[in-house]
């Protein structure tokens, strides 16, 4: 196992691919936090099913657009599994709601960057103090950051580019001791899709895709694990595209 006796923390971790990612964290040795916002269901079962397994895992609600909750989630990981902290996997994000610049105001603007990029500088800020040498964060940035995403979502889209940048600026500053990476999902089957996508619109991105289906979140996990693992030791600063071939860069 590539992440024995190392722990991790998975921001979003309650559902889809954060959920996904905890449990492949787990999978590799990983002692996981588990943090979520709304969905208690989800991080509890995905604890029970890492314990079940033999391994080691808590859940920690908590809304990181608050500094409060940020220092919350870092404290309760170090109390459970120790000082040191080696992975982050920084999954919160979101779209709240599609609007054209003509329809949104500043308000809804700020709330799409605070939850999608402020709270990855949030959590970074707060655990590289106790991150070891060799370190791995792995944040979700998203397709969108590349081709400025679908109708109604500019915000989001300047959101997850602002994640990109910040990637590639912190694998400098914090390198050689801490890898950065990121990852550019496209069409992944999440609850994400199931609220802002019609159904039209996705099985037409599937078809039209080399591999003529959508990710799922294990795929995505699977990546993030492997970006999260000495495995990619020589990856830093990298924004990896996982897409099915809808975009290439």
């Amino acid at each position: 196992m590539t992440l024995e006796g190392k722990t991790a923390i998975v921001t979003g971790g309650g559902r889809d691919i954060g959920r996904a990612c905890a449990l492949g964290l787990a999978a590799e040795g990983a002692r996981v936090a588990i943090n979520y916002h709304v969905s208690a269901d989800g991080a509890a079962s995905a604890v029970d099913e890492i314990m079940t397994s033999g391994g080691q895992a808590i859940s920690v609600q908590g809304d990181l657009t608050k500094d409060a909750d940020v220092a919350h989630l870092v404290d309760e990981t170090r109390t459970k599994f120790g000082d040191t902290i080696d992975v982050l996997i920084h999954v919160t994000g979101g779209l709240l709601a599609r609007k054209t610049v003509a329809e949104m105001d500043v308000d809804h603007w700020n709330k799409v960057m605070d939850l999608n990029a402020t709270s990855m500088f949030r959590m970074v800020k707060a655990v590289i103090p106790h991150m070891s040498n060799g370190g791995s964060i792995v944040a979700f940035a998203s397709q969108a950051g590349r081709d400025g995403g679908g109708p109604g979502s500019t915000a989001y889209a300047a959101s997850k580019g602002a994640v990109m940048t910040l990637t590639r600026g912190l694998a400098k500053e914090l390198g050689p001791d801490i890898r950065v990476n990121a990852l550019c999902p496209g069409m992944i089957d999440t609850d994400f899709h199931n609220i802002f996508t019609k159904p039209e619109v996705r099985k037409h991105v599937a078809n039209a895709s080399p591999v003529k289906r959508e990710g799922t979140s294990e795929d995505a996990a699977n990546l993030a694990v492997f970006l999260a693992s000495d495995r990619s030791a020589f990856m830093t600063g990298a924004c990896v595209d996982i897409n099915g071939g809808m975009l290439f860069s």
